[in-house]
């Protein structure tokens, strides 16, 4: 008893030798955002989007026929083609995979005027992809959205090519066939056009933003999967149904509510380019902030501006102040705010 008190170490039953060690525990530091869900990747993520487009694709075909196929075609294959010129350049593995770029050409066809030249489907692909995607190091390191980037590349460097007569579907009159979109109508004559063939897509504009039926439906569909961030496009409409509501009430007009929701690519922007989550916001409150900035900067444009439709310069200058929004917005952590460092 007295020789296991002197020496307790002898008295324990463990195995002589050094204590084995404990596996280190599998943690990785990266900055956010931090997916929790494994199955939401960038492949399903692209696909969810080329799912939730094919109403606009649809719709387009039925009213442009060959010249949205023509326009969505090429802006595809011209998209691909570029990926993988400019992924090659910088002797990387190729990224056709992940169909970002798939998506890049499919938003970019669908802003695209119909009768657009060739010319300025393919310029706009490459200037897309190579300024606004490879340039700031490829997919997750852009701050622009990169179909945006190309359409204001070949919009300022073609602008005659945006004002072509494009071909519309059979039972319209001969002044829609050849005559101005309706957001170009108001802003030229002060004209309003019938709310039901702006909703359902017997109108001109751009290939994907006639129908504001089939960008609800592609958008829902979008927000359900989790794919975008339903409060941006919650925000954009709510921010422009109180904006153009309290005009209508101080200036009554023939244009309602409905009427700005419809019209031009509002409803496509809102859904499908200003949800992209490499350039939107990551807080909630931000989101929601993102999307009512982009709204109220589509209703200036289009009341204020030269410009018919703002739809293209409101998403990029959102996506300029996203850094700013997400460091306004960063969430308090559990516990209370960290302390400074001095």
């Amino acid at each position: 008893m007295a020789e296991s008190l002197a020496n307790p170490v002898a008295s324990t039953s463990a195995p002589a030798g050094p204590a084995p060690e404990e596996p280190a525990p599998a943690l990785t530091v990266a900055p956010g955002p931090h997916i929790a869900y494994g199955a939401l990747t960038t492949r399903r993520m692209m696909l969810d989007v080329i799912l939730a487009s094919l109403p606009l694709v649809a719709v387009s075909l039925w009213v442009f026929r060959a010249y949205a196929a023509f326009q969505i075609g090429l802006s595809v294959v011209s998209a691909l083609v570029a990926e993988r010129v400019f992924v090659a350049l910088r002797h990387r593995s190729s990224t056709l995979g992940d169909f970002s770029a798939t998506v890049t050409g499919l938003i970019l066809g669908l802003s695209i005027p119909p009768a657009a030249p060739w010319y300025v489907s393919v310029v706009g692909a490459f200037a897309g992809i190579g300024f606004g995607k490879i340039v700031f190091g490829g997919l997750g390191q852009n701050i622009f959205n990169p179909a945006m980037v190309g359409r204001a590349f070949v919009m300022i460097a073609f602008p005659a090519a945006f004002g072509v007569a494009t071909y519309v579907a059979p039972g319209l009159s001969a002044d829609a066939a050849t005559g101005a979109t309706p957001l170009t109508a108001l802003k030229m004559s002060g004209e309003t056009p019938p709310l039901i063939p702006l909703f359902l897509g017997l109108a001109k504009g751009s290939v994907g933003e006639t129908s504001a039926l089939a960008a609800l439906i592609g958008g829902l569909y979008l927000c359900i999967r989790g794919t975008a961030a339903w409060r941006i496009p919650t925000a954009a409409v709510i921010a422009m149904s109180l904006l153009t509501g309290a005009a209508s009430l101080i200036h009554p007009s023939p244009w309602t509510v409905a009427h700005h929701l419809c019209a031009g690519a509002f409803l496509f922007g809102a859904f499908f380019i200003l949800t992209d989550p490499v350039s939107s916001p990551l807080t909630a409150r931000g989101q929601w902030i993102f999307g009512a900035g982009y709204a109220v900067l589509v209703l200036m444009m289009r009341v204020l501006s030269g410009y018919p439709e703002g739809v293209m310069f409101s998403v990029l200058l959102m996506n300029a102040v996203t850094p700013l929004i997400n460091r306004w917005t960063v969430p308090v952590p559990v516990g209370g705010p960290v302390p400074e460092r001095k």
